[in-house]
């Protein structure tokens, strides 16, 4: 079947942005640049849309690379805002030549860079495995990317197939990631690890590569959460101007983060039905665990989501509870960094100044509440259940964060000698 032309996938395009509502200026932008790629084609007398010939294009008439998200070490190649459009009007021919739809956001520096052709067939059918099995979304889509990453240095360092990556080449890989925490470093090999046992059950490799790949143990312990002030989540919180459709939903998402703890892909996710207003309670199953979760509805995170719900969600079919403010209206996407932009946001606009130590990201508020109710005496498995844990041995790394209770352990050093001169 002869591909459809640069023409034809272009005006389905603009069709599709009208039909999504997004705004006339924006379409505008879209046809100047489309009329400007098919200039280009008929210049190169190309009429059948190729993402090559979008990518020389963007080299030609933009200076872009499209692989290129940030150069760190040379601000004169630096990513520029102004490049993002012409390359999202390229992957929009793309995707919509391929499956009829529209990427959402920018792809990051790895989802730009293509899977190497002579590993495509492998990974296809390990991501088909991990979806039979059942894996979570969220789950499937960063262990994919574990071994996606692996399979672009095998391709870098001259694997020319499945058939030719050896146990010297995994060693060399993960060599080239030592610098990496024990934890990062296990979760990795326990992806790869998997990924080699499918390709030798499955036929891909004559050898059982995962029997090669080493044991490191996750050092659970390692590093302890750091932990915000809570003025500070409290300052964060007060400064959310509440008179905007955004601000009642970024605050009815920021008081369900401090308030229970919830994990960020649970936010996301969290549906209408999962609020059970007549029995006061919100009960989702949580995307990390499987496991159902049963939370009393407080009083102030019911009155923020009724505020959000009749004076701030925009009118959708979705499901979803949260959604975004501009068009396409849709869920957030359960791979995106948008709550984390959220809280960022937010603190710059309360003006406060979060120690360097602490990370920014709603999982650390999730770290927050846990310490505060260990502060507070709520035991252990009671801090399990509310936060979701399979069991309290992920809680127990929180009783490190608490110095007061930890002085109350300690032993007085010159009761300690005196004992032992007696």
């Amino acid at each position: 079947m002869e591909r459809a032309t640069i023409k034809e996938l272009s005006e389905a395009v603009i069709c599709e942005l009208k039909r999504l509502g997004y705004a006339s200026g924006t379409i505008k932008l879209y046809q100047k640049l489309y009329q400007k790629l098919l200039r280009y084609a008929d210049e190169k007398q190309i009429h059948q849309h190729s993402q090559g010939m979008c990518h020389r294009w963007l080299r030609d008439s933009f200076g872009i690379d499209p692989t290129l998200v940030i150069r760190e070490m040379s601000n004169e190649h630096k990513y520029r805002r102004s490049s993002y459009l012409p390359i999202r009007v390229c992957q929009c021919l793309t995707e919509w030549q391929l499956h009829g739809c529209l990427p959402l956001k920018k792809q990051g520096k790895l989802a730009a860079l293509e899977l190497p052709r002579q590993f495509k067939e492998a990974y296809d059918s390990y991501a088909a495995y991990c979806s039979e099995a059942g894996y979570s979304e969220r789950g499937t889509y960063t262990r994919l990317n574990r071994i996606k990453r692996m399979l672009l240095f095998f391709d870098q360092h001259g694997a020319t197939s499945i058939q030719s990556i050896t146990a010297g080449r995994i060693s060399v890989f993960f060599r080239s990631q030592i610098e990496l925490d024990s934890r990062t470093v296990a979760t990795m090999l326990s992806a790869s690890r998997m990924f080699f046992r499918h390709l030798y059950r499955n036929g891909f490799t004559q050898e059982d590569l995962s029997e090669k790949l080493p044991l490191v143990k996750a050092n659970r312990k390692y590093r302890l959460p750091r932990i915000w002030k809570q003025e500070d989540v409290l300052s964060v919180l007060s400064s959310i101007d509440r008179g905007s459709p955004v601000g009642k939903r970024d605050y009815a998402i920021m008081i369900l983060v401090t308030r229970y703890g919830l994990r960020s892909a649970d936010v996301k996710s969290l549906r209408l039905s999962d609020l059970r207003w007549s029995e006061n309670v919100i009960e989702f199953e949580q995307s990390k665990t499987r496991k159902l979760l049963r939370l009393p509805l407080l009083r102030d995170v019911g009155w923020a989501l009724i505020d959000y719900l009749q004076n701030g969600r925009p009118h959708s079919e979705h499901l979803e509870i949260f959604l975004t403010c501009t068009v396409p209206i849709r869920p957030f996407g359960q791979n995106s960094c948008a709550l984390n932009a959220i809280l960022a946001k937010r603190v710059r606009q309360a003006g406060v100044r979060i120690s360097r130590e602490v990370p920014k990201g709603m999982h650390s508020l999730r770290h927050t509440l846990a310490s505060k109710m260990l502060a507070n005496n709520v035991e252990l498995p009671v801090i399990s259940s509310a936060l979701g844990h399979v069991s309290s041995e992920a809680t127990s790394v929180y009783l490190h964060t608490d110095i007061d209770q930890l002085r109350e352990c300690a032993l007085d050093p010159e009761e300690v000698l005196s004992n032992e001169t007696t």
